[in-house]
């Protein structure tokens, strides 16, 4: 029983050895896109949630600019930004905190964990407040030529 069991343990470690994937991925190919999934706060306590795909964010840090692509046609429900081009720059504020501009007007703090982008429009350069958005955004990977 123990010599079967060494086996199978053998070949299973032999096979995952090899590798099937292709060449490793050139990082100038890759872009990453941001999909609003969710809004939450404000004076009314909103909570929207968006499929992937609906609001796409996709920032390029060689020109400093941010294209949205906002296919959200409900005028009545918050999702940041209309479609567009828009200059965006990266702060520095006190205690250490990233700051978002937009076309030169502070949107917020943000914070990206793994594959979530969080923009909190309650924490600015110059305190905190309570009434403001919160952006969740979830990346995905685009190859390009």
């Amino acid at each position: 029983m123990k010599k079967s069991i060494l086996i199978v343990l053998s070949c299973l470690f032999s096979f995952s050895s090899c590798s099937t994937s292709e060449d490793p991925i050139d990082p100038q190919k890759v872009k990453y896109l941001w999909h609003l999934v969710n809004v939450t706060g404000g004076v009314a306590g909103v909570n929207e949630t968006f499929s992937l795909d609906t609001i796409v964010w996709a920032f390029n840090d060689a020109t400093k600019t941010l294209v949205v692509e906002n296919n959200n046609d409900d005028d009545t429900i918050e999702d940041a930004l209309d479609s567009g081009t828009y200059e965006f720059d990266v702060i520095q504020g006190p205690s250490g905190k990233t700051f978002l501009t937009i076309d030169d007007i502070e949107f917020g703090n943000f914070e990206i964990s793994q594959n979530t982008l969080t923009i909190d429009k309650n924490i600015t350069t110059t305190g905190t407040g309570a009434d403001g958005f919160i952006y969740t955004f979830q990346r995905t990977i685009e190859l390009v030529d």
